[in-house]
Formats: C-alpha cells, structure tokens, sequence
C-alpha cells in the first residue's frame, strides 16, 4: 500500500479550506497543514515538507504566487495553484511561479482530484529531471578531468591512452578515491 500524499493547503477563506481538507481526505490523502496567507504557508511548507502545496493566488499579506515561487525555490513540494480568477496574465504567471497545475474555483472533487495527481505527478517528473542533469553534469565533469589526467600521464610517462586510464583506475582502487579525486591529484601536482 502507498503512503498517504501529504497535503498543505493554504487558502484565506475558512470555508474553502474546510472543503477542501475534506475532499482530499476523502479521497485518502493526509492534510499536515493549513494557513491562511502566503508567510504561513512558506513557513509550514519549510517545515512539514508536504508532498503538495495548495495555495491560493490572492491571500492577506504574501500572495499565493510569491509563495509558490519561493516553495519551488527551495525545492520544498509541488504547487498547486487554486483561484477564482482565470485571466491568461495570471496563468502565466502561475507557470513562471513554478506551479505544477491550475485550478479554478468553484471546482468539485472531479475537479481537484485530477489536478492534485497531476501536481505531484509533474512534480515527481520534474525532481527526476534534476537528478539526473546533475549526475550528468557530474560524470561529465569527472570524464573531463580523466581525460587531462591521462593525457598528463601519456605525456610525462610516456604511456598509452589504455594504460593511463587503467593507472588512475587502480590509484582510484588503491586510495579509495574516486577517479576525479585521483585525477585532480594527478593534475595538481603536474602543475608544481
């Protein structure tokens, strides 16, 4: 069985927040927190770590679209963002925010449902994106250091491209380092 996605919400009307915590928790999910403006919600979203952000565009104080931009900031849940207003300007706005999904009030639990699985699903694709750019940017940052690391050894000793690579590979094995520990190594003392 899943564990139950964790759900903020953040909306200025009690009444809404009320239906809203009992459609999710009717459909499963756990509601860890409510607020009813955006500096609430930024502070319960850094401190629960929910799986999602429910947040209206326009509360008291910081609005809903300054929270949602700094909740994907810090990477701290998905958004999704709830309004009675549909005008372009303030879905693009939504976008740039870092919002995961858009919903506009009065909805149903039809509604919010689907826009709730999709937030998380979205974001979910989008942390899978990140790790993998970074390991990326990291395997290509080693390979590159490899490879000055080589080519200092193919020039100082004399060895092959094969017989380079097996060398720090074995330096690797022996100091228990990683081969970019190993090739900075390498290079940094090339250089004195």
């Amino acid at each position: 069985m899943q564990p139950r996605a964790r759900i903020l919400i953040a909306e200025d009307e009690a009444i809404i927040r009320l239906d809203l915590r009992e459609m999710l928790e009717e459909e499963g999910y756990d509601v860890v927190g409510e607020a009813g403006d955006g500096e609430t919600a930024l502070k319960l979203a850094a401190e629960l770590r929910p799986d999602l952000a429910i947040l209206d565009i326009r509360m008291p104080g910081m609005d809903g679209l300054t929270a949602a931009a700094k909740i994907n900031e810090e990477e701290l849940s998905a958004v999704l963002i709830l309004t009675a207003y549909s005008q372009r300007d303030l879905v693009d706005q939504a976008n740039k925010a870092g919002a995961m999904a858009y919903l506009v009030k009065p909805f149903d639990k039809h509604d919010l449902i689907p826009a709730v699985e999709v937030a998380m699903a979205r974001w979910a694709e989008a942390k899978a994106l990140a790790g993998e750019s970074r390991d990326l940017g990291e395997r290509l940052k080693t390979r590159k250091l490899v490879e000055r690391a080589k080519g200092v050894l193919m020039q100082q000793h004399g060895l092959s491209e094969q017989d380079s690579f097996r060398s720090i590979q074995k330096l690797a094995m022996q100091q228990r380092k990683s081969m970019a520990e190993v090739a900075e190594q390498l290079l940094s003392k090339s250089e004195t």
